[in-house]
């Protein structure tokens, strides 16, 4: 057995913990993940918690899955670890001609990293270093949503646009031109955000090198959602123009959306596609950055004219992420992942109607697929700014783990979850805003 208050004070006195205020985790009792089992977590003492949020939206197929441990324990009796920078390795190879079988076509390229940060990044580095090689010098700008998130790194923040995690840092940025992008598909707003965003393409397309796109749902943004007609749209400008696009599917890739890539409901292939989290099934750190022929081609030269890229991670391709990255490909052929993913779609569509929807703090819910937002207000007094945190807090209390982003409460489970765990997942989730409502009522 663990030693819960002996680990909880080592985490205190030695770890920093990413996006959190550590005054508050100093004074918290931290929750501490011992195991997973298919959607379950167990924290040191045992108790089981519905993992809400996939692991921080890594999850496909469950922890502790028989098929991908499997896979990784025979990788790791061939081979951990080997470059591929001057070598190659059979993982990374097969994984590369698997990826571009089932992504959007025209994607030939696959240039392997270890997060959706570096994905991302390494996607406007090319873009750019593609264009410059291509003669089109002027080209120096990269267009991208309102509210956008693409990562952490400095490349990537910069053509991000949360003020909360970004503002502190752009001194150190290079300028994107911003378009806007709705909260909710659909209606005036889209409409409105739509004439505005295309007129922008039009004032900036000599200068810009690419577009970058969350393709249908700005997951860090609180879950804003856009339909498939408004990217459409904004692809199609781009394309006249001669402007890359970007589409970063770190978030909604491999399933969360009801279809493999968000880009297949578009209809419409990118010239670049960024890939992580659920790449390997929520089991190590791994990414991609897909591109076209045509990309490629830009970079292709003697070694004397130096048209190489000029960027690696030691990490690259690592064999033993590969290996279950594929395991968790074939997983979705051999369990109908998609299929249960359409019928949890539906379910939680209908459970949030009936039992989120009423609530008087509720105020919207979004869903595309399995990733939904919920956001939280009150008429005539303001709620507390840290009501989401309040309310993850409760559902903790009842045996699920959900992630607040600001007053925007997110479920994004596991592809895996079975019918009576969503039952379950919206049932706490209503019983810890009631449990909330309470005490700010008393």
């Amino acid at each position: 057995m663990h030693d819960t208050a002996r680990l909880r004070a080592l985490d205190k006195k030695v770890l920093w913990h990413p996006f959190t205020p550590q005054q508050r985790w100093a004074a918290s009792e931290p929750l501490v993940i011992a195991r997973g089992d298919g959607c379950l977590l167990y924290d040191t003492d045992g108790k089981a918690y519905l993992d809400g949020v996939s692991s921080l939206w890594t999850n496909v197929h469950g922890h502790g899955h028989p098929t991908l441990d499997a896979a990784l324990h025979a990788q790791a009796e061939q081979l951990a670890h080997s470059t591929l920078l001057g070598l190659t390795h059979p993982e990374a190879i097969e994984l590369a001609a698997e990826l571009i079988d089932v992504a959007p076509w025209g994607l030939t390229r696959v240039f392997y990293s270890d997060s959706g940060s570096t994905s991302t990044e390494i996607a406007v580095k090319m873009a750019f270093q593609a264009q410059q090689q291509r003669g089109e010098t002027r080209r120096t700008r990269f267009a991208t949503l309102s509210d956008a998130y693409h990562g952490d790194t400095i490349g990537a923040v910069s053509v991000g646009g949360i003020d909360t995690f970004h503002k502190l840092f752009k001194p150190l940025l290079f300028d994107a031109l911003v378009l806007p992008a709705p909260r909710s598909p659909g209606g005036d707003e889209e409409a409105t955000a739509l004439s505005g965003a295309l007129a922008l393409l039009d004032a900036h397309a000599d200068t810009l090198a690419g577009l970058i796109v969350e393709p249908m749902v700005q997951g860090a943004a609180g879950m804003k959602m856009h339909s498939v007609d408004f990217v459409r749209a904004l692809i199609d400008r781009a394309r006249e123009h001669g402007i890359l696009v970007i589409a970063d599917e770190v978030a909604v890739g491999f399933g969360r959306t009801g279809t493999l890539f968000a880009m297949e409901q578009v209809g419409r292939s990118p010239d670049f596609l960024c890939l992580a989290k659920g790449i390997s099934g929520g089991y190590l750190p791994l990414a991609a950055t897909l591109a076209t022929e045509d990309v490629y081609d830009a970079f292709i030269g003697s070694p004397e004219e130096n048209r190489q890229f000029f960027h690696g991670h030691t990490y690259t391709g690592n064999p033993l992420a590969c290996a279950v990255a594929r395991a968790s490909l074939r997983l979705f052929d051999e369990e109908d992942t998609l299929g249960n993913v359409r019928a949890l779609t539906a379910q939680l569509g209908r459970l949030l109607e009936a039992r989120l929807a009423p609530h008087p703090f509720v105020v919207d819910i979004r869903q595309c697929g399995v990733m939904v937002g919920i956001d939280l207000a009150r008429e005539g007094s303001p709620l507390p700014a840290d009501i989401g945190h309040r309310v993850a807090m409760a559902a903790r209390r009842h045996g699920a783990i959900l992630r607040p982003l600001g007053a925007t409460l997110v479920l994004n489970p596991p592809l895996s979850l079975t019918a009576a765990q969503a039952d379950d997942l919206v049932r706490i989730t209503r019983k810890a805003l009631d449990d909330v409502t309470e005490e700010l009522m008393a």
